[in-house]
């Protein structure tokens, strides 16, 4: 089994996603719900969120390919974007990528923000997505290192889905702060990650290997 891999495309699913983040953003995006629809409403977002992670992971090749975008040039800018949400991280700032101040007042005037914007772009946004590129472009092709990436992904989901589900009482335990603190730490390694498949994209670039 390749570790190294696996806990690449573990640390990046899980900062990425940030499912400590995504507690007080559902009890904002769910506030005038019920808690029995609260419950039914991230179960659909996590599903939802999930199966457009999967899709795009799979479509996501062959259109960088038609558009005649390189694997190295994707690397670079995806890494630019992660590198910019872990900024917004470490100063607790809202990140853009997720949900403007206008689309979550939007969501809470709706009936069901299980698709908008919880799963997107709240857990499945630009950055998660960029991720999901970037580590399938990792995998080279390996059944072995899809399966893996697959796995990663699918455990930060269900990481994500339990801390939406107990919510408020995360929330009441943690405090803002704490949320903040782990939120920060997380910041820390995605943008050391991100910076990392800037250096893979830069190595991958024809110029270096001429």
């Amino acid at each position: 089994m390749d570790w190294h891999f696996g806990a690449t495309a573990f640390a990046t699913a899980v900062t990425i996603i940030d499912p400590i983040g995504m507690i007080p953003l559902t009890l904002t995006s769910t506030s005038n719900c019920a808690p029995h629809k609260r419950g039914r409403i991230v179960d659909q977002a996590v599903l939802v969120a999930g199966g457009v992670m999967l899709v795009m992971g799979i479509v996501g090749p062959a259109v960088l390919d038609y558009l005649g975008i390189t694997l190295a040039a994707f690397g670079i800018a995806g890494g630019i974007l992660l590198f910019l949400i872990a900024i917004d991280m470490l100063f607790a700032r809202p990140a853009g990528t997720r949900a403007t101040t206008d689309e979550e007042r939007e969501a809470q005037s709706g009936d069901n923000p299980a698709v908008f914007p919880l799963a997107i772009p709240m857990i499945a946004g630009p950055g998660t997505l960029a991720s999901v590129f970037l580590l399938v472009n990792l995998a080279r092709g390996s059944l072995a290192r899809y399966i893996i990436l697959f796995a990663a992904y699918l455990a930060a989901l269900a990481i994500t889905w339990l801390c939406m589900r107990g919510a408020t009482r995360y929330m009441h335990r943690i405090g803002t702060t704490g949320i903040h603190v782990v939120s920060r730490v997380l910041g820390i390694i995605l943008a050391a990650l991100a910076v990392q498949f800037v250096i893979n994209g830069i190595l991958q670039t024809p110029l270096i290997h001429r």
